[in-house]
């Protein structure tokens, strides 16, 4: 127990030491809301650990389906300690309005 919750705020810190987040870009609240909110991100990290891969990128990219509404992929990525394999999972966040919603659950991420 003591090491998921070292685990998680790890990842929290990261989120917010981001660009000096300090909430005011789509960027910094997806990221905020969702280290607040998405105890999926935190489960995900978890897992990633108890396999001997560590977190290293938190990437927030425009997603292909914004049209009308702003939505962005928040990418996840975890290399494994010994072998270099990296791993990416994402979520799915409208910031078309003041207060993020999740469109798609966390999930692997494959690049196009």
């Amino acid at each position: 127990m003591e090491q998921s919750g070292t685990v998680a705020a790890e990842l929290f810190s990261r989120i917010m030491q981001m660009a000096d987040n300090a909430g005011a870009t789509d960027e910094h609240r997806v990221l905020n809301y969702l280290a607040a909110r998405y105890l999926a991100i935190y489960a995900v990290t978890a897992e990633a650990h108890q396999r001997n891969f560590a977190l290293t990128g938190v990437e927030v990219r425009p997603s292909h389906l914004s049209g009308v509404r702003n939505i962005v992929d928040v990418v996840f990525s975890y290399t494994h300690r010994q072998t270099g394999v990296t791993e990416k999972y994402f979520v799915r966040v409208d910031v078309t309005e003041w207060f993020p919603f999740i469109r798609t659950g966390i999930q692997p991420f494959y690049e196009r």
